[in-house]
C-alpha cells in the first residue's frame, strides 16, 4: 500500500505535529523557568500603497545571545535552531501610527497583513511581545506605479550550499560557520543592476530554507553586498497532513500570492538547476505569463551537480511566452539577460 492510500498516515503525522507542539512547550516552561524571556526575531517584510506584510517569529534565545533580538541567532548554524520557537504569542505591532496586535502560529511565525500607508520605498516598524522592549524591522514599500520586480531563489542561486543533498544541508544549516557560506560568482552584481536600472523595484528572496537561518542569511546578504529585499522563508516542521512542509507548494503559493497582490508588476525570476526552480518557474509562467518579465536559471558546475546528488533537467524554452535564459554565474546570466534588453548594456 503507498502512503497516499494509506488512510492511517494523515492521523500519524497530525500526532507527529502534535509531538513536536508539546515537546516546544515543555522547552518553553523550563526556559521561563530560568528567567529567559521571549523576543520577537523580526523580518524584512514588503508592502503596498495601504497594507503591509509582516514577518516575524517569536522565540526564546539561547541564554548566550540575549544581548538583542539582532543577535538571537549566533553565527554557526546551530544556534539559531537551538532558540525555543514560542507558539501563539500576542505580538504587538506599530506601523503608521498605529497598534496592532496579532497571534504568532503554532511554530511562533508572524506572517500577517495589516493595513497602513507609507510612502514607497523602505520604512520601519516595530514589533514587540509581552511587554518587551520594541524590536524595529523594516519593510519595503512598492509604489503604485512601480511595473518590474525580483524574486530570487537563495540556496545554490545567491549562496552555494549544495542544499539538495540531506547530509550537507544539515551541515550547512547547523554547523558551518556562516563567514565560511561563499556567494555563487556575479550574482551580487547581477541583483545590484537590476535593482540601480529599475529605481522602485521591489525584491523578493523566496527560499525553501527554515525561517531559523533568517538572520543568518541577512547578515550573508549585507557582508556580500547584495540589495536589501523581502525574505519569504518557511518552517520546517510536520503540518497536519505532511511529515514536512513542502518547499514547492512553499514557493508556487508565494509567487501566486506575489502575483494577486501586485498585478501591475512583472517579475524576473531567478534560481537554479539544482532543485524544482525551472518546473516551479515554468508552471508559473504558464499560468500569469504577464506577470512575468524573463527567467534566469543559474546552471550548477559538474562538481556542485555532484554534491547537490544531480541536475534537474531544464526544459526547452524557445517557444515559451517570456524569455529564458541559463548560464553558470552571476556575469554570464547578466549579459545574456542584456542581450535580451531586460538589462542595459554598458555605454562604452
Amino acid at each position: 500500500m503507498s502512503p497516499s492510500s494509506d488512510p492511517e498516515r494523515p492521523l500519524k503525522v497530525l500526532w507527529l505535529a502534535r509531538l513536536e507542539h508539546r515537546i516546544n512547550a515543555w522547552r518553553e516552561m523550563w526556559a521561563r523557568r530560568a528567567g529567559r524571556t521571549p523576543t520577537v526575531a523580526a523580518f524584512p517584510g514588503y508592502g503596498g500603497a495601504d497594507w503591509v506584510r509582516v514577518l516575524g517569529r517569536v522565540v526564546i534565545p539561547p541564554r548566550a545571545r540575549e544581548r538583542g533580538a539582532g543577535e538571537y541567532a549566533g553565527v554557526r548554524g546551530w544556534r539559531s535552531f537551538a532558540s525555543v520557537p514560542i507558539g501563539f504569542a500576542r505580538v504587538t505591532i506599530t506601523v503608521d501610527g498605529a497598534t496592532h496586535e496579532v497571534v504568532a502560529d503554532r511554530g511562533g511565525v508572524i506572517d500577517t497583513e495589516i493595513p497602513a500607508t507609507l510612502t514607497p520605498g523602505w520604512q520601519s516598524l516595530r514589533m514587540s511581545v509581552e511587554g518587551g522592549n520594541p524590536v524595529e524591522t523594516r519593510v519595503f514599500i512598492v509604489g503604485r506605479d512601480t511595473r518590474f520586480g525580483v524574486i530570487s531563489d537563495v540556496d545554490d542561486t545567491v549562496m552555494v550550499t549544495a542544499l539538495p543533498r540531506p547530509f550537507l544541508a544539515a551541515w550547512n544549516s547547523f554547523v558551518i560557520n556562516e563567514h565560511a557560506r561563499q556567494p555563487v560568482p556575479g550574482m551580487s552584481v547581477l541583483l545590484e543592476r537590476l535593482v540601480r536600472e529599475h529605481p522602485g523595484a521591489p525584491i523578493v528572496y523566496l527560499s525553501t530554507g527554515a525561517w531559523n537561518i533568517a538572520p543568518t542569511l541577512a547578515r550573508f546578504l549585507r557582508r556580500h553586498l547584495f540589495p536589501a529585499g523581502a525574505m519569504l522563508l518557511t518552517d520546517w516542521g510536520p503540518t497536519h497532513d505532511r511529515w514536512f512542509r513542502s518547499g514547492k507548494i512553499h514557493k508556487s503559493e508565494n509567487l501566486e500570492r506575489l502575483a494577486n497582490e501586485f498585478p501591475d508588476v512583472k517579475w524576473l525570476l531567478i534560481g537554479d538547476d539544482g532543485q524544482h526552480d525551472d518546473a516551479i518557474y515554468t508552471d508559473f509562467t504558464s499560468a500569469h505569463p504577464d506577470h512575468v518579465a524573463g527567467v534566469a536559471i543559474r546552471q550548477l558546475s559538474p562538481a556542485e551537480a555532484v554534491l547537490a546528488g544531480g541536475r534537474t533537467v531544464v526544459n526547452n524554452h524557445a517557444a515559451a511566452e517570456v524569455p529564458w535564459v541559463t548560464d553558470g554565474d552571476g556575469a554570464g546570466l547578466l549579459d545574456k539577460l542584456q542581450d535580451l534588453g531586460l538589462v542595459e548594456a554598458p555605454k562604452h
